[in-house]
């Protein structure tokens, strides 16, 4: 199983040196993926979450792929509706190539209302534009080079929706910062072909005793042993998530670098 790290692309503390000293960070320890979010217009409901400045995760990645040799790369999640399914096609192509073969396509529907106005993409019909991006990025790779550029597909999304469109489209499904519980309920009844988590990464010094407690969080031990079930889940990636929603934690990072220098040593170990 294969274990990355979300890596904040935004932020007050986020600047191209600190995101060259993540990239160092995440692939000096050993992580298999670095990954980054999506946004394009930094509306007043985006910012309240993920504020200036916002770095484009094509851009940022095909930096960053010249900077690194190892990690694959990869979104979490590109918010499909938001750009023509043929430029994304081709961008998303051209860092597959680019990167020797290191690029993830992680994607979804979106959920910022205001950001869908501003880019005059209609918010309610998000889901089928979703789908028919996602049917057009296949046929685009299949046309292009008998599919020479194809890049592997994860479809984000905790609903049952989500799933489904995995299952029709992408190459393993990707729902985000779930419970345990949860998490094996869903897989259980939908029987995804491959699923690939993103969870949190909160290190505690005390155990976590809520019964709500999301994957990956709390102390080291519970967090080697969240990994180890959905090893035995069948994941097939596990992102880790250091951000918690208080974008001033984006100018202290080195606290998330201690939290993952712990779960890479306890990986090692284990």
């Amino acid at each position: 199983m294969e274990i990355g790290v979300n890596v904040p692309n935004f932020g007050p503390g986020t600047d191209p040196g600190v995101l060259r000293e993540w990239a160092r960070v995440v692939e000096g320890l050993g992580f298999d993926l670095l990954m980054v979010s999506d946004h394009v217009a930094i509306t007043p409901d985006v910012a309240e979450r993920y504020p200036e400045p916002f770095y484009e995760p094509f851009t940022t990645l095909s930096w960053l792929a010249g900077l690194t040799t190892r990690v694959r790369l990869g979104t979490t999640v590109l918010i499909l509706p938001y750009r023509h399914p043929l430029l994304v096609a081709r961008m998303a192509a051209n860092l597959q190539q680019l990167s020797g073969g290191r690029f993830v396509l992680g994607v979804g529907v979106g959920w910022a209302r205001q950001e869908f106005e501003a880019l005059g993409v209609p918010f309610r019909e998000r889901g089928r534009l979703t789908d028919a991006h996602l049917a057009a990025l296949r046929e685009a790779w299949r046309a292009d080079a008998g599919g020479a550029g194809a890049v592997p597909v994860w479809v984000g999304g905790n609903s049952d929706a989500a799933i489904r469109r995995a299952a029709r489209y992408g190459d393993a499904w990707h729902p985000l910062r779930v419970t345990l519980p949860w998490l094996r309920s869903a897989v259980e009844r939908h029987a995804p072909p491959a699923f690939a988590p993103r969870i949190s990464l909160r290190l505690t010094a005390a155990p976590v005793e809520d019964a709500d407690r999301l994957a990956g969080t709390g102390t080291a031990e519970q967090i080697a042993d969240d990994l180890d079930q959905l090893r035995r889940l069948g994941a097939g990636a596990v992102l880790l998530d250091p951000y918690h929603g208080d974008p001033e934690d984006t100018r202290r990072p080195h606290a998330a670098w201690q939290a993952l220098a712990t779960v890479a040593a306890q990986q090692k170990t284990g």
